[in-house]
């Protein structure tokens, strides 16, 4: 049971963390729903009509809408998802699965990606209704399945079967975004205001079976082996968008140092340097093999997974110069493509995100990013709905929170999520 004496933000969160929601992909997932039920219960508890969506056993959506002040102006979405990458117990130093809260942190699969936002977006809901107030305009809070598998299962059919969830609204807030970095010892916020396009292809290679004693010149796994490697290393070169530029003049203003060189610029946000310099060019990861299934049988098929992000606009050249660096030999299938984006540092919302931020913590910088991965604000998209990062936490300046992201002993300060629920009921209030 959760300590009780543990800010209701805490609570919440690490309740969450305990509902193992691991999205292995491919449709391959424990599900939601038990998840989506905690959370319906919740807003209900708080006065709110719940809906659920599950067009597929087990991946459960689920939408409430909290009336404002004047339902005349465009609704804001307010939206997370709940699933989760797996996480390997053994790798980890406590159980990713319990919610524990040591050392002033939260800890578990999901403490940064992001039930801590879910958590958030519940309780500053809740501040604002048990004050007897009202948002200034309606908000849909939305909370998707299926996220860590682009979507597909989740709000890709929320979109479109259920797009009446989101009649009227114009824009949306959810995770990567709103948090602090430190740049040569001064804080500065992040805010989201793009993502890169994401294509997770299939490398196939494929040759002759036969006995693994024998010469063989048809091997598929070297084949797919000597793809994989090129992949791997091929370094994609510096592709500067205006949000990339904003950044690195926001860098440059905190440091006193050239925008010529980007990498350098990164380098003195600490630990997130690896995480903004994602965003400065495409990326290639190889994720995953297949191939065999016995140790002396040479196999006709082999298969690898990459993680394709590609700087929005660039994605048919990016395709086109991968088939050349693998070769002809190896066949390409793309398993889920979507979209890139790129919205201005500017307007209505963004000014009143960074209000928000600056009441919390006066006088600190806010610079917009380009994120190098994905969220659910591609799917709102395709209903003209304009998506931000916004999940504020004022975060320790040793703390490599990006590097957590999927990562191995996942965690968050307690701090944190209060300073995070504070900003977004501010946000909620105020807009």
């Amino acid at each position: 049971m959760t300590d009780p004496s543990l800010p209701e933000v805490v609570r919440i969160a690490s309740d969450l963390i305990r509902f193992d929601t691991s999205n292995f992909g491919g449709g391959n997932a424990k599900g939601e729903r038990e998840a989506a039920e905690y959370v319906g219960a919740y807003l209900e508890e708080l006065g709110l009509e719940v809906e659920y969506y599950e067009p597929i056993p087990r991946r459960t959506n689920v939408m409430a809408r909290v009336p404002g002040r004047d339902s005349s102006r465009p609704a804001l979405v307010v939206h997370g998802h709940l699933d989760v990458v797996p996480a390997m117990a053994e790798d980890w130093s406590v159980d990713p699965f319990a919610g524990i809260v040591k050392d002033g942190m939260l800890w578990g699969r999901g403490a940064v990606d992001m039930k801590n936002m879910n958590a958030m977006i519940l309780t500053a809901v809740a501040d604002i209704l048990r004050a007897g107030e009202q948002p200034e305009r309606d908000l849909v809070l939305a909370f998707f399945a299926d996220e860590e598998n682009g979507g597909v299962e989740g709000s890709a059919l929320v979109v479109q079967n259920k797009p009446e969830w989101f009649a009227g609204a114009t824009e949306a807030i959810s995770e990567v975004g709103g948090y602090s970095i430190t740049v040569d010892d001064r804080r500065a916020y992040l805010l989201q205001v793009g993502e890169k396009a994401l294509i997770w292809i299939r490398l196939v290679a494929k040759g002759r079976a036969g006995h693994g004693s024998r010469l063989h010149d048809d091997n598929a796994v070297t084949k797919l082996a000597e793809a994989v490697a090129a992949i791997g290393r091929t370094r994609w070169p510096l592709r500067l968008t205006a949000t990339t530029e904003a950044l690195l003049q926001g860098l440059s203003d905190l440091t006193g140092r050239s925008v010529d060189d980007p990498d350098a610029l990164a380098a003195a946000a600490g630990p997130a340097e690896a995480f903004l310099r994602s965003s400065f060019r495409t990326t290639t990861n190889p994720t995953a093999l297949t191939a065999g299934y016995k140790h002396n049988v040479i196999p006709e098929r082999a298969e690898a997974l990459i993680d394709v992000r590609v700087i929005p606009g660039t994605e048919d050249d990016v395709l086109a110069e991968l088939q050349q660096i693998v070769g002809d030999d190896i066949e390409i299938e793309i398993v889920v493509r979507d979209i890139g984006m790129e919205t201005p540092f500017a307007g209505e919302l963004v000014d009143a995100m960074v209000a928000s931020l600056g009441r919390h913590d006066p006088g600190v910088p806010v610079i917009p990013y380009l994120l190098g991965a994905g969220t659910d604000n591609k799917a709102l998209a395709y209903l003209d709905i304009t998506g931000y990062g916004f999940a504020p936490l004022q975060l320790p300046a040793d703390l490599d929170f990006t590097g957590m992201f999927h990562g191995v002993d996942e965690r968050v300060p307690v701090e944190s999520l209060v300073f995070g629920q504070r900003v977004l009921a501010d946000l909620l209030r105020t807009y």
